[in-house]
């Protein structure tokens, strides 16, 4: 029988007028034949009710088998409260086979049982200004079936609260309410005072819950802690769509991948653009703070613009924009290639005749966009030069914000986020939130686009903007711009409005196809005044690219697999790369850790026979994920180490190819892959440190051929990390930084050895071209046990010992502006 299943929650519920064992879960069979669940009590068969329910999410993930939409199912046994029992099994049966699924004992049968009248979940509390708001659900199984919902202080003084009660359609959807309850949900409001302790108090006249919400502690960083329902998280807002997010992940991954959900420290919910984009504006007295200001380093900054027939709204809004800085010492330097547009030519000679900060040139031709701009730039004479677009717009802040950064150290280059604004001026949408400088982000398309600020002498040694490259000339000056400087500042600001129109590239990217040739040669160059030996491709999505690198030489790679029992995974991941891999120079050692079962011996006998470059040694120390993999690489004759899950698979036959030509640039330390969950859905796609107090997988979920953000999980970028579940690096710097760090026994070893790496300036690459299929965890299980969870707290805690500075100062391949303690690339 072939069959998988998951029991999300298994619970024995013990109420005034009945007792029942509930358990609710899916499964089916691959080759779609029906299935009976069975269960049994003291060794004896008994009956059970069994609901079947829709799980389309189950189907979604195993698109390839033949899944019923139907194959969730919530089974009550109902039992005698009074009778002992000392043995409970549940099995599933398909045709005469039959299979134990799960097992409990008198001890296991207790640890479960549930007396309360009450059900309830804490969804999510957080403050929001002068009160706090609390969302969740609750109902009681009493015959009144009547909930009590109210706030106390520690005084026991009710404290006076708005109070709405919700249908809540998706909890029946889920099978964890009866119709009866629907009207369970509840978002409650109140005011507080910070020094008090309040308790939320859910009662039926029976029971009584207290729930305690301290203000202090919701006012310091948000850390999400488990209660007795799902999740309780102290950060953001909730709504019907976090909580399906939630019983998604529940019924996909089980109780126990959600624990492992629960440790990052995720909120799902995020806040509208518009909404946090007026939050963050600076108010009227601050800008009149900025215009007061007095730096010491007075930069000037001459801002350049290429004019064509711009419609005059739009000129004149431009030209506002830079009028009205709050930082005075800056020049707008205009050429004119509209040949003749007297509209043009009255709007710049009545600006220039204003302000004697404004020039323009009126060109006899217009002479394309790259020899305009260079018209333009003959007239700076600035100490920086910032590029700007005729029709966009720049924040009245945006060269305050340029000159402030240049107190703190005299950069080269300095680049701000943006956002897209209508043709109106009205509404602002489509955040660029980037991260600090990415070389790899880069190479795969122009992530800083605007707003570009540049030093003059700079501009000057590179000569300008080339005509050749004319739609994707900013492109190319900003790599030759990048080859020439030491120091590069990101301000995490948007600064910048691109406007959006029906002419803009902004509104329709296929507006401008032509200029995506020239950007596949901008990269071609810059590679080749780099001298490094590769390859650019279109993507295939606009202005995206692959970089190839060549793989000079063709070194070994030395595949280190640690391994215990479970020998037909650790047989798919090696033929896998055996008979898949186009990359052909590597060997692979096998490093058997504690394996108890014979087959596994004689499959490693088998395997070293088959395949003359396997080769097992054994570790004879207890399990040490670090000790085992620095163990490994003793025995190891290749230049490049490849650390490999014995749960994985290779899907890219090119895998290896694409992650040894970026691993063997000189600047390169360490190379992850994609990873894929059986279901074709992200597991890894790159490591931001920071999430949960350590660090989190980020587009994780998404669909193979999701975009990610800002495009990420589909090209080639930088982070701080990539999990070893598939990692390859240079065995010189892995020596040289001493492997991976044993005390970190089973987590953040592999986050670890990576920022040792970026210690030594060494980038990390996430590689989008090359896909693995990962199992997770399959050999070693999951941090399910109250003794896995304390010990991975604890080598966290050694973590942020060791890592301290990063944790507070953020990863600078993340932008700040999206909170580590939500969900990836989302807004608090």
């Amino acid at each position: 029988m072939q069959y998988k299943s998951c029991i999300d929650v298994i619970k024995y519920r013990i109420k005034p007028d009945e007792a029942y064992i509930r358990i609710n879960g899916w499964a089916f069979e691959k080759s779609g034949q029906p299935l009976e669940m069975i269960t049994e009590i003291n060794g004896n068969v008994v009956p059970n009710r069994l609901k079947s329910i829709k799980r389309p999410d189950v189907v979604e993930k195993f698109k390839k088998a033949k899944v019923d939409k139907m194959c969730g199912f919530h089974i009550k046994v109902y039992v005698d409260p009074e009778k002992t029992i000392d043995d409970f099994r549940f099995y599933i049966r398909s045709g005469n086979e039959k299979k134990l699924v799960k097992k409990l004992d008198r001890q296991e049968i207790e640890a479960i049982i549930d007396r309360s009248t009450i059900s309830h979940n804490i969804e999510q509390y957080y403050i929001d200004r002068e009160k706090i708001v609390v969302s969740g659900w609750a109902f009681t199984n009493t015959k009144e079936g009547k909930m009590k919902i109210q706030v106390f202080d520690n005084s026991e003084k009710e404290e006076k609260a708005m109070l709405q009660i919700l249908n809540r359609a998706d909890l029946i959807e889920a099978g964890f309410v009866s119709k009866e309850n629907c009207r369970c949900g509840f978002h409650l409001e109140f005011p507080y005072e910070k020094e008090k302790i309040y308790k939320l108090r859910l009662a039926d006249g029976i029971n009584a819950i207290n729930v305690h919400l301290e203000p202090q502690k919701l006012l310091k960083k948000q850390k999400v802690k488990s209660t007795v329902g799902f999740v309780r998280q102290g950060i953001k807002k909730t709504n019907p769509k976090t909580v399906k997010k939630v019983f998604r992940y529940v019924r996909e991954n089980g109780v126990r991948g959600l624990k492992s959900y629960i440790i990052q420290g995720v909120n799902r919910t995020e806040k509208p653009y518009s909404e946090w984009f007026a939050e963050q504006l600076p108010t009227k007295e601050e800008l009149e703070m900025q215009r007061q200001k007095k730096f010491e380093k007075q930069s000037k900054i001459s801002i350049i613009v290429p004019t064509y027939r711009t419609p005059e709204v739009f000129l004149r809004e431009m030209i506002n924009s830079v009028v009205n800085q709050t930082y005075g010492n800056w020049e707008l330097c205009i050429a004119d290639g509209s040949e003749g547009d007297q509209v043009v030519e009255r709007i710049l000679e009545d600006y220039a005749r204003k302000d004697s900060r404004i020039k323009y040139r009126l060109l006899e031709k217009n002479l394309g966009i790259a020899d305009n701009t260079n018209a333009a730039l003959e007239l700076a004479t600035g100490d920086y030069i910032g590029l700007f677009d005729h029709d966009d717009i720049l924040a009245e802040n945006a060269l305050y914000e340029i000159v402030n950064a240049l107190q703190e150290d005299d950069y080269d280059i300095l680049y701000t986020d943006e956002d897209k604004i209508s043709g109106d001026g009205k509404e602002h949408n489509d955040p660029n939130f980037k991260p600090d400088f990415s070389m790899d982000l880069f190479r795969s398309h122009n992530y800083i686009t605007h707003f570009f600020v540049v030093k003059h002498s700079i501009m000057s040694k590179i000569g300008g903007f080339r005509s050749e490259y004319d739609g994707s000339q900013d492109y190319d000056l900003m790599f030759r711009c990048i080859e020439n400087s030491e120091k590069i500042k990101h301000i995490a600001m948007i600064l910048y409005h691109w406007r959006i129109h029906q002419n803009s590239v902004a509104g329709d990217p296929e507006s401008k196809m032509y200029a995506y040739d020239a950007g596949k040669r901008a990269i071609e160059d810059h590679l080749k005044r780099m001298n490094i030996a590769a390859s650019v491709e279109h993507q295939g999505l606009w202005g995206m690219y692959h970089v190839k690198y060549e793989t000079k030489g063709n070194p070994l790679i030395s595949i280190v697999i640690p391994n215990k029992d479970h020998t037909k995974d650790l047989d798919v991941c090696i033929r896998s790369v055996q008979e898949k891999s186009s990359y052909r120079n590597f060997e692979m050692i096998i490093v058997e850790n504690n394996s108890t079962e014979t087959e596994t011996f004689s499959y490693y006998e088998k395997i070293q026979e088959e395949f003359d470059n396997v080769k097992v040694v054994t570790w004879e120390g207890s399990f040490n994920y670090s000790a085992i993999n620095n163990f490994g690489v003793q025995y190891t004759n290749g230049a490049y180490l490849l650390f490999l899950n014995n749960d994985t698979e290779m899907i890219s036959e090119n895998a290896l190819q694409e992650m040894l030509g970026c691993c063997m640039r000189e600047e390169v330390g360490a190379v992850g892959a994609k990873l894929l969950y059986e279901d074709d859905t992200v597991q890894h796609a790159g490591v931001v440190v920071g999430f949960g107090g350590y660090a989190g997988h980020v587009n994780t979920g998404i669909g193979r051929e999701d975009y990610g953000y800002m495009v990420r999980a589909m090209i080639n970028c930088n982070y701080s990390a990539v999990t070893a579940a598939c990692m390859l690096t240079k065995k010189e710097l892995f020596l040289q930084v001493g492997g991976f760090d044993e005390q970190f026994v089973v987590a953040c070893n592999d986050v670890d050895y990576c920022l040792q790496l970026r210690a030594l300036d060494k980038l990390i690459v996430y590689n989008a071209f090359a896909e693995w299929y990962h199992y997770e965890s399959k050999s070693r299980g999951y941090e399910d046990t109250p003794e896995k969870l304390a010990r991975f707290e604890n080598e966290v805690k050694k973590f942020q010992k060791k890592w301290p500075e990063i944790l507070e100062k953020g990863d600078p391949f993340y932008n700040p502006n999206f909170p580590v303690t939500q969900a990836p690339f989302t807004l608090g």
